[in-house]
C-alpha cells in the first residue's frame, strides 16, 4: 500500500465517519438497523520518511455529533421524530454529558501489500482498551478504515426497549473513509 509521507489531517471536509448498528431480540423486526454519521471528528496521521510502518495516528470524535442517516428494516420507515429520539437515546447511552469525546492513539502499524492494521488504544466512556483498525486503499487517493467497537468492553450497556425485547447488538461497526488532498 503506497501512501505519501508527512502529516495528514482528515475531518468531515475530506472524509466521512459512519457507525453501523444492528438490532436483535424477540421484537427486532420493529426496530431498524442504523447508519449514524459522526459530524465532528478529526484524524491526524504522521508518516515518517521511513514509511507507514513507523506512522503514528490519533483521532478525536465528538460523541454529541451523531446524526441518524439511514434506518433499514423495521415495521415502518424512520420519521424525523424517530431520528431525533434515536439521537437522544444514543447521547444518553454514551453518557455524552460526562464523556463527550472518544479518542484513539496508535501504538503500532503493520503494513501489507494492499492493507495496514493500526493497533492502538480507544478511550470511550472513560475506559481505555486496545483496538485494531483495518485500512485498505479504495482508489489511489481514497482510503477506508474499519473496526468493530464492542460497547460492553467500554462499560456501555447497549440500548434496549420493550423490556429488552428489542436491543442494539453489542458490536458497532465503525467505518471511516478519507480522501487525500492534493
Amino acid at each position: 500500500m503506497l501512501i505519501r509521507t508527512g502529516l495528514l489531517r482528515f475531518d468531515p471536509h475530506n472524509g466521512h465517519m459512519l457507525l453501523h448498528t444492528r438490532r436483535k431480540g424477540v421484537v427486532s423486526t420493529v426496530g431498524h438497523d442504523l447508519t449514524i454519521e459522526v459530524t465532528d471528528w478529526s484524524v491526524r496521521i504522521d508518516i515518517p520518511e521511513t514509511g507507514p510502518a513507523g506512522a503514528t495516528a490519533t483521532a478525536h470524535v465528538e460523541l454529541g455529533s451523531l446524526v441518524v442517516r439511514e434506518g433499514t428494516g423495521g415495521a415502518l420507515p424512520l420519521s424525523d421524530k424517530d431520528r431525533s429520539e434515536i439521537e437522544k437515546n444514543a447521547r444518553r447511552t454514551l453518557d455524552v454529558g460526562r464523556h463527550p469525546a472518544a479518542t484513539f492513539e496508535s501504538a503500532r502499524v503493520v503494513t501489507g501489500d494492499d492493507h495496514a492494521t493500526i493497533s492502538g488504544t480507544l478511550t470511550l466512556h472513560g475506559v481505555a482498551a486496545p483496538i485494531d483498525v483495518q485500512v485498505r486503499e479504495v482508489t489511489p487517493e481514497r482510503y477506508r478504515a474499519t473496526t468493530v467497537v464492542t460497547q460492553s468492553a467500554y462499560g456501555i450497556k447497549p440500548y434496549s426497549a420493550f423490556l429488552g425485547a428489542l436491543k442494539v447488538r453489542d458490536d458497532v461497526e465503525v467505518e471511516l473513509e478519507v480522501e487525500l488532498e492534493h
